[in-house]
Order: C-alpha cells, then sequence, then structure tokens
C-alpha cells in the first residue's frame, strides 16, 4: 500500500539510487526531471517579476494578475479531473485553506516583490535556499522533526541550520566590494531601482527573509492540510483563489494609481502570463507533487539551480553587480542547506538499520549464519 502523504514528507526519502549500480527507476527518473523543472520555473519567476516591476506595473498588482490566471487555469483541470475523487468541503478546510494562501501566495508574494525592488535578483535566489533550514526548524519546533543532537546526523543538521542563517545574516548586513569590474550588459532592462543605500539593502534582503520564512511554513502546515484532502489539482486551485482575494484586497488599498494596474507592454504581458501560467498555475502543483513522492527537503536540494540559472541571466540581461558579502554568505547558505540534506539521509539509513536490527531480533536470526 502506498504510504501517506503525512508519513514521508518530512523524511529524505531514498529516491535516489544508492551506490553499487543500482539504476535509477523510472519513478526516480522522473521526480529528478520535476524537482529540476520546479527550479528552473522558479528561476524564470525571478526574471519576469524583475520585467514587470521595472516596466512600471504595482508590486501589489503583479500578484493578482498572477494568481488570477494560476487560478483560471488550475479550477477547470481540478473539477473535471477529481470530479469523482474530491473530497467534501467543510468550512474548517475552507478556513485552512485560507491560512495556507495567506503564508504560500499572500505574504509570501508581497515580501518577495517588495524585497526585489531592493536586491538583485541573484542574491534574491540565494537567501531562497535557506528555505530548508528555516523548515527544518520548524518542524523539529512542531515536533514532526525529531534533534537528537548527541548523534552526528542531529548535530549536521543542527549545524547546517546555524550555518544557513548565518550565510542569509551575512547577506543582509555586509555588502561587501562588488566583484565584477565594470557592468556585463546595457540592456534596457536594467534598472535604477537597486538602491546602494546599505539600509535599503538590509531592507530589501529582510523582505526576501520574510519570503522564506512564510514559504517553509507554507510547506510544513501543508502537510496535515493535504492528508485531509488529497486531491492536488483542487487543493491548489482553492490555495490560489484565496491568494487572489487577499491579494486583490491589498492591491486595492495600496495601488490607487491607475497607471499601476494597467499592461503597458508586451514584457509585462508575457512576465504576468508566465508568472500566473507556469508559477502559479504549472509550478505550484508540480511542487505538491514533488513534496509528496520526495519530501520538502529532498524538494529544496537543487534550489542552488536556481541560483546559478538566475545569476547568469541577471548579470548579462539585468546587468545585476556581484558582492563580496552575498557571495559568502551564499557559500554558507548552500553549505549548510547540504549539511541538513546529509544528515536527513544519514538519519533515513540510521533508522532503515535500527528497523532490520530489531526484525532481525523478533525473528531470533543470527546475521552471521
Amino acid at each position: 500500500m502506498r504510504s501517506s502523504p503525512s508519513q514521508d514528507s518530512l523524511e529524505m526519502r531514498p529516491v535516489l539510487a544508492r551506490s553499487g549500480g543500482e539504476s535509477f527507476s523510472s519513478g526516480q527518473v522522473k521526480l529528478l526531471a520535476a524537482v529540476l523543472l520546479l527550479q528552473l520555473c522558479y528561476a524564470g519567476y525571478n526574471i519576469a517579476a524583475k520585467v514587470a516591476l521595472d516596466k512600471g506595473i504595482g508590486q501589489f498588482v503583479f500578484p493578482v494578475y498572477r494568481n488570477v490566471i494560476g487560478f483560471s487555469l488550475l479550477a477547470p483541470f481540478a473539477y473535471f479531473l477529481e470530479k469523482e475523487d474530491r473530497p467534501s468541503l467543510s468550512l474548517s478546510l475552507l478556513f485552512q485553506f485560507f491560512l495556507l494562501a495567506s503564508f504560500g501566495i499572500t505574504i509570501n508574494q508581497v515580501c518577495f516583490l517588495i524585497g526585489l525592488r531592493y536586491v538583485p535578483t541573484t542574491y534574491a535566489a540565494a537567501i531562497q535556499n535557506l528555505g530548508p533550514a528555516l523548515t527544518f526548524a520548524m518542524a523539529a519546533a512542531l515536533g514532526l522533526e525529531q534533534v537528537h543532537i548527541a548523534k552526528r546526523y542531529g548535530l549536521a543538521k543542527v549545524l547546517g541550520t546555524v550555518t544557513s542563517i548565518g550565510g542569509a545574516t551575512v547577506i543582509t548586513l555586509y555588502k561587501g566590494l562588488p566583484l565584477l569590474p565594470h557592468p556585463l550588459s546595457t540592456n534596457v532592462l536594467a534598472t535604477p531601482l537597486i538602491s546602494n543605500s546599505i539600509l535599503h539593502w538590509t531592507v530589501g534582503c529582510a523582505y526576501i527573509l520574510g519570503n522564506c520564512v512564510t514559504w517553509s511554513a507554507w510547506m510544513v502546515l501543508q502537510v496535515p492540510v493535504v492528508k485531509k484532502y488529497p486531491a492536488k489539482l483542487s487543493f491548489s486551485a482553492f490555495i490560489c483563489f484565496f491568494g487572489f482575494l487577499q491579494c486583490l484586497v491589498i492591491a486595492c488599498i495600496s495601488e490607487t494609481d491607475s497607471e499601476k494596474w494597467k499592461v503597458h507592454s508586451v514584457e509585462q504581458l508575457c512576465a504576468i502570463l508566465y508568472s500566473g501560467l507556469v508559477v502559479s498555475g504549472i509550478a505550484i502543483a508540480l511542487q505538491i507533487w514533488c513534496i509528496d513522492k520526495g519530501g520538502p527537503l529532498f524538494t529544496a536540494v537543487f534550489g542552488p539551480v536556481q541560483v546559478v540559472a538566475v545569476a547568469i541571466v541577471s548579470v548579462l540581461i539585468f546587468n545585476d553587480q556581484l558582492y563580496l558579502g552575498g557571495v559568502v554568505g551564499s557559500v554558507l547558505i548552500v553549505f549548510g542547506l547540504y549539511l541538513v540534506l546529509w544528515g536527513k539521509k544519514e538519519e533515513k539509513v540510521s533508522n532503515q538499520d535500527m528497523s532490520q536490527g530489531l526484525q532481525m531480533h523478533a525473528l531470533q536470526i543470527d546475521p552471521c549464519e
């Protein structure tokens, strides 16, 4: 029988074949391809959001368009494909959907878009690698993760979390010297929105950290909800719908200039369509599937793919500068990420060995025979 999402969603599953000549199964290849595609989708969102903001769309209006498009895409598929399997709704479930939308869409997207006006896309993507460490910390606080500090895998997870948080702190508080001698591009998409002010840099990083915190909270809190409501397309559609309503209220209050609601260029339109169709429509559903199959930590292990893709495009197209503090902080975050993931893998192996030992003891089998 296939295990439920809640049993394995916070465990590093052995999705990759172990060494010793074992080949990848078709399921493992699909999961690997899915997480790589997911990271590239999110990398594209960093670029799309940057384009939309540079071209003048309101930072609170952009998520409204994004989520209404995402909902419009997901709703028909959810209705027809899950018509027979969709559980019945209750007020409690609707409230949980609303709460998840607040963390996973509204606060998350607003913090990211505000932060993106002060921090280059490269560093926004780098800070987002803090997600797995925050996910582990939140899961441990809620009792969903066991912390065995006396064991090496427990120590690795704690040290990885501290290292990642330290890296994010370095990026936030220490900008450092520029590493590129001169601009690599004079493309018209380059923007003066990124201020040289240390205060603006710190504020921007703080908003991106808020984006990471709410995203990690969304990943942890969705686990019991998905268990009660396993219709993933419908789940995603409800999240997008409530996120759209919340963002619409914020935008109506904050964006009083009608020009901020208008789509002025083809670049803006393409950015909005990409964010709505690909990110809110496809990537959210894809992430839920990846979390179900591989767990949130495995889903996050490929975060550096997003950073590399964003860095290349940002330097060549947006004329972003690389700074010493950002590079040092990014290295610390990635190192901490892999410490956490290594600890999860070792914990999984240790638990399997212990389980096998208990089974052999129960059957009174001598392993040396």
